[in-house]
């Protein structure tokens, strides 16, 4: 196996360990242009819940803010939305990161 290859599937995998920080450091230190992307995507993956958190805990603020009833549920929609996406973010950085690694 070729280590260009373990290096990208493990920024896929880094959604366990080190979310943010492995890609980054991966896109900033290698000079392969495939690993480089393979960072890049995994970095934008495990982006994607933290934006989903704030959006939610923006929602909340404004809620209780406004003291607005429509905007009451918006906290538990971003966080039970928020949850899905985490989830299938994960789901889809593991498959990625076996794709990598089966890639011929």
């Amino acid at each position: 196996m070729n280590s260009s290859k373990l290096l990208s599937a493990t920024c896929y995998f880094s959604v366990f360990f080190a979310p943010f920080l492995f890609p980054v450091i991966v896109y900033f230190v290698t000079k392969e242009e495939k690993v480089k992307k393979h960072a890049k995507k995994s970095l934008f993956s495990h982006l994607l819940p933290f934006f989903i958190l704030v959006l939610s805990i923006g929602g909340f603020i404004i809620g209780a803010a406004t003291n607005h009833d429509g905007l009451a549920a918006l906290p538990f929609l971003g966080i039970v939305v928020g949850g899905m996406i985490h989830l299938l973010v994960i789901i889809w950085n593991v498959i990625k990161g076996i794709q990598v690694l089966q890639e011929v």
